[in-house]
């Protein structure tokens, strides 16, 4: 096992805005140098600061403006737990051309709430920028200049795919009748895509979080169509204690009255489930964030002129965890939000393989397995099992005050650990 730190100091934390704090309660990491700003999305921000309610939903839906989308239509998909989903489709993005050879192909895997914007400004059709461009262009750790790289918006998401938001054959949107899915049945679905753009085999698999549940998806169930594969903070079956959380999350978005079963899609802004919506992503988020970093953030600061003795203020952390909150109601489906979750409950690559054990042994795609120190949600021992299991698999343990969203900030420590790697499995590729 290696383990890495950048060498150079961790970058500031991002996104928040200064607060004032008693200096007698802070340690080093709470001056106002290394506070950090929480900024969201320029189109949540406007509307936010103009008192506009949130959206019923945040779903990108027919009509909208495309932007860098494409669209598969993957037709009618058999479901691991019995029955379809007619008319299915996969919205994706592409960088860089798949050359003679079809051999440089790169498939990018998003997690829980991301999309398949890695890449690009916010701007008509895209809420947010691209969530990986730190690893992903030319000239960077992927790089677009020599690989093809492919993200779709998973099946079951909300930004072009279908979803709970998507209108069914019958012309209103599926909400409640939505079925439910598995990581298995979301591969399906990718293959199907790899297929359509003429990818007969991935030079590399990539994915972190929930997009790591279906990077060894792809390895298990379709050896021969991948090279390798990088895992990163992820695990081969959910836990109980993941499940948990999960839980948690699905229960405050269905416990929301405006949820109303999940069809909802009607109803005027202001009056869909974001509350419910927000507190999943509140409950989800501290545990995306480490230990370390809140206390040391945000400790028990209180949040610019609020009391929290009196109770009627907040503590900082607590205004935090509202903002991001709020922030995700405005881009994000609360119907999409369960069924992901739902899909990431019930993970397990050892159903009808043997178990996890033999499910990994059959891995024939090189392996690296990346986890994070400070991960409480996925934690590193669980990249630890996959690198054991696969035949000739390798572990790289990342150093992070982040925890799990560390996957997300460390590009500078991730991205020369992805590149040797694919200096290793994809040394010479021919450009189209």
């Amino acid at each position: 096992m290696t383990t890495d730190r950048p060498a150079t100091a961790t970058p500031g934390f991002s996104r928040g805005p200064r607060t004032p704090y008693d200096r007698t309660m802070a340690t080093p990491w709470q001056s106002p140098e290394r506070r950090a700003r929480i900024a969201p999305s320029a189109l949540g921000q406007v509307r936010a600061a103009a008192g506009e309610p949130p959206p019923v939903t945040g779903a990108w839906r027919e009509g909208d403006p495309v932007g860098h989308r494409r669209f598969h239509e993957v037709g009618d998909l058999e479901l691991e737990a019995g029955g379809s989903l007619p008319g299915a489709r996969l919205a994706y993005e592409t960088w860089g051309t798949l050359n003679a050879a079809a051999d440089n192909a790169i498939l990018l895997l998003h997690g829980l709430t991301g999309d398949s914007h890695v890449l690009g400004a916010a701007g008509d059709g895209h809420l947010t920028p691209g969530w990986w461009e730190a690893l992903v262009g030319p000239g960077r750790a992927i790089d677009t200049n020599r690989y093809f790289v492919v993200a779709p918006n998973v099946l079951g998401g909300c930004q072009g795919s279908t979803g709970p938001a998507s209108i069914a054959p019958d012309g209103a949107a599926w909400g409640s009748r939505f079925p439910a899915l598995t990581a298995r049945d979301q591969v399906a679905a990718e293959a199907s895509l790899a297929t359509a753009l003429g990818v007969t085999r991935w030079a590399l698999v990539i994915g972190a979080s929930m997009g790591g549940h279906r990077v060894l998806e792809w390895a298990a169930g379709y050896p021969e169509r991948v090279g390798a594969i990088v895992p990163i903070a992820t695990a081969a079956q959910t836990s109980g204690d993941q499940i948990a959380w999960a839980h948690a999350q699905i229960g405050a978005i269905r416990g929301d009255v405006a949820f109303r079963g999940g069809d909802y899609y009607e109803a005027p802004a202001g009056q869909g489930p974001h509350r419910g919506l927000a507190l999943a992503r509140q409950i989800g988020h501290a545990t995306y964030r480490s230990a370390r970093e809140l206390d040391a953030r945000f400790g028990r600061i209180p949040q610019r002129a609020e009391n929290p003795l009196d109770g009627s203020g907040r503590f900082a952390v607590q205004s935090y965890l509202d903002h991001h909150g709020d922030k995700l109601a405005r881009r994000f489906d609360a119907g999409s939000y369960v069924v992901l979750t739902q899909a990431m409950i019930t993970h397990d690559l050892g159903r009808d393989r043997g178990g996890v054990e033999a499910a990994l042994a059959g891995i024939s795609a090189r392996t690296l397995a990346i986890g994070i120190d400070t991960d409480r949600l996925f934690l590193a021992e669980q990249s630890a099992r996959i690198a054991r299991g696969v035949p000739g698999g390798e572990l790289r343990v990342v150093r992070s005050d982040h925890g799990h969203d560390g996957f997300l900030i460390e590009s500078d420590t991730l991205g020369p650990i992805i590149s040797a790697f694919l200096g290793e499995v994809a040394p010479v590729v021919r450009r189209a």
